[in-house]
């Protein structure tokens, strides 16, 4: 016999496991796309695939849950909405968890990604740009301290995004923003931290 979403949740509110394992197995799909949307981005951040995963299923428990059949969306949509959020919000997580390590570093010269330094990161390859003047012996903390007072909220997870190796792309994927609004944060920060460091005549 098969059995409509509205009646495998109705047996789901009374307790049944094989109604929960039918709506699972119909819908894992959906798991397995996002998996594979945010790899790249988990693998950044260093976080452990199996951690990801786990987030998922997690966002996928509370969309069975939470879900109400006079929605508008059909429950494929929601459970895809509650994973990727649950998803995101998991990385973001992870990402400023990393940042305790950035803002450890002792300079600007400090390797963050490959070969990429942040002076790479922030630089418009202008050779008269004030990050260039920047030297090992710079109070790095002293620094930090001031992007992180002149940069709004949203305006430090994109710096920190962009530090941990995200292309503006990525950031864009993982904050639910379009590429240009990201370019357009990068351009602010950007400008805000080289006002920083012509203050302090670098």
């Amino acid at each position: 016999m098969e059995y409509s979403d509205t009646q495998l949740l109705d047996l789901i509110c009374e307790a049944s496991e094989e109604a929960k394992d039918i709506i699972y197995e119909k819908y894992k799909y959906i798991i397995d796309i996002y998996m594979k949307k945010y790899y790249k981005i988990s693998k950044m951040l260093k976080m452990d695939k199996s951690d990801l995963h786990q987030e998922a299923l997690v966002g996928f428990a509370d969309a069975i849950k939470c879900y109400r059949d006079e929605k508008e969306a059909g429950l494929g949509t929601f459970i895809s909405l509650c994973v990727e959020r649950r998803m995101q919000t998991a990385l973001l997580k992870a990402n400023r968890i990393k940042s305790q390590v950035f803002n450890d570093a002792i300079s600007l010269d400090y390797i963050y990604s490959n070969t990429t330094t942040l002076k790479d990161i922030l630089s418009d390859n202008n050779a008269n740009n004030p990050l260039e003047k920047m030297t090992k012996n710079e109070s790095f903390q002293e620094l930090l301290k001031e992007i992180r007072k002149a940069l709004s909220d949203k305006e430090y997870e994109v710096f920190h995004l962009k530090i941990s190796g995200l292309s503006n792309k990525e950031i864009a994927l993982l904050i639910n923003k379009n590429h240009k609004q990201v370019d357009n944060t990068m351009t602010r920060l950007k400008n805000k931290i080289k006002k920083i460091l012509e203050q302090r005549e670098y």
